[in-house]
């Protein structure tokens, strides 16, 4: 079947051209100047709206077991919840717990994932214990599996936490397949102390989840990667969640020297802050609990985190996607802030809490697009089947309508959550009609798409490293 996006304006990393999209099963098969298309197809009228690539959300936790709990969205859920926002591409984290074969961790997250995502989904790998023999199976995961990525924790002691010589081996290793590192970046060691310090101390609300990890000691894990990933020959980097200005800092000084150094940031800490949302009275600040922290208000962060989006400093915009309702989940941090599950919930939002920096003249309209879809498909050996519509790519696209508008509310969102991070927001922007390989999956509020329907992607390796 064809169909025709006609009447639209298309926007990819090289600017905004008018443009007809013509699309064959599940491919895009040929860009047309206005008016030139063939006549027949199914049209989709796209006159006044933004013709962009489908989102690709390179950070997202389904199902994470976390702090005695796990996260609230399945791969059902969260990935419908995803759709409806635009994003027609998740990389999630499958998880390797200490002691554990990685393959089995693996084959583990694709038993929740198969038969229950609404869209494209894949993976990276998360290595809860470095040795020789995960060692081994990271060069079978990069050779055989499609997942080319892998995160390590300088965070989380006893959890997920490795070593600075765990974390050189795995840098040496990655140096050597072309996989990439993804570095949660902060001093777990120190952290818990502080931590531990505060709760002797009878400072138990949730805003001294944020006062114990400073930016200093996101900051000092960021230098530390990225001297460790030097000393691995220049092993690809890439930092996670990045929130503060101090650690986007050394970012950009390794950027500078041209070192294979990438980092992402998240919608919350361009927007929310510690006073604001951590520091909500009584418990309430329980809601935005995440890690990295967000930061504060009378400080400079959101403006450096803007502008490094703009300098490309930072690279991508993913979600973090880890989500718990406030009721039994967040709660089981009553009395005690290091116990509160840490995560947000905005898979379903991304795309238009982005635009709504494009509106406020933060970012550019090519730069909204390249942040949420093409710089992670190219990041992440996705791309040109992803992040981008050109003859070939897979038929991922979004219509947004610029003159739409949306108000984000716990009522009306579709994550598995009992509580919005935004809520009350309204974003000068909406997402009309989306599109995942060439199936029409939700248009004018109405949702068309199915779980099963999404289908597991293996990814090469990223296009960003010579």
């Amino acid at each position: 079947m064809t169909t025709l996006i006609k009447g639209g304006t298309v926007v990819g990393p090289i600017g905004a051209v008018k443009a007809d999209v013509l699309i064959d099963g599940e491919t895009v098969a040929a860009i047309f100047a206005p008016g030139q298309a063939p006549d027949g197809p199914e049209v989709i009228d796209a006159t006044g709206k933004y013709v962009i690539p489908g989102a690709v959300d390179a950070h997202t936790h389904m199902e994470l077991p976390f702090g005695g709990t796990h996260a609230s969205d399945t791969f059902d859920t969260g990935t419908r919840a995803a759709a409806i926002g635009g994003t027609t591409t998740i990389i999630d984290f499958a998880v390797q717990r200490t002691g554990e074969v990685i393959q089995d961790g693996l084959a583990a997250w694709h038993g929740k994932a198969d038969g229950n995502c609404h869209i494209d989904y894949a993976f990276h790998m998360i290595m809860g214990g470095v040795d020789d023999e995960s060692l081994k199976a990271m060069d079978y995961l990069v050779a055989n599996e499609g997942i080319s990525s892998f995160k390590l924790f300088m965070a989380y002691p006893g959890v997920f936490y490795s070593d600075d010589g765990q974390i050189l081996r795995a840098m040496q290793k990655a140096r050597d397949n072309g996989a990439m590192i993804m570095m949660h970046a902060e001093n777990g060691p120190a952290i818990d102390v502080l931590v531990k310090q505060a709760l002797e101390r009878g400072e138990t609300d949730p805003i001294h989840h944020g006062l114990t990890r400073p930016q200093e000691l996101e900051a000092e894990a960021t230098s530390r990667a990225i001297w460790l990933a030097s000393v691995a020959a220049d092993c690809p980097l890439y930092i996670v969640h990045l929130s503060a200005s101090k650690a986007l800092e050394q970012v950009a000084r390794a950027r500078d020297a041209g070192k294979n150094v990438f980092a992402e940031t998240c919608p919350q800490y361009l927007y929310l802050t510690l006073e604001d949302q951590l520091g909500a009275p009584g418990f309430e600040g329980a809601k935005w609990v995440c890690s990295t922290p967000l930061r504060s208000k009378h400080e400079t962060h959101r403006a450096d985190l803007w502008q490094g989006l703009r300098t490309n400093d930072l690279s991508v915009v993913s979600t973090d996607h880890c989500p718990f309702c406030f009721k039994d989940q967040k709660e089981l941090g009553l009395g005690d802030f290091s116990k509160i599950p840490n995560g947000i919930g905005s898979v379903e939002h991304r795309v238009d809490l982005l635009y709504q920096g494009v509106v406020d003249g933060k970012l550019s309209l090519s730069r909204w697009v390249e942040t949420i879809a093409t710089t992670p498909a190219r990041m992440f050996g996705l791309y040109p089947k992803k992040g981008v519509i050109a003859p070939g790519s897979d038929a991922d696209i979004v219509i947004y309508d610029p003159n739409g508008r949306t108000r984000i509310s716990a009522e009306t969102h579709h994550m598995n959550m009992d509580h919005s991070a935004w809520e009350g927001w309204e974003i000068d922007g909406r997402v009309d009609t989306v599109l995942s390989r060439g199936e029409v999956i939700a248009s004018g509020g109405e949702y068309t798409g199915r779980a099963g329907r999404g289908q597991y992607v293996k990814r090469g390796l990223s296009d960003y490293l010579i």
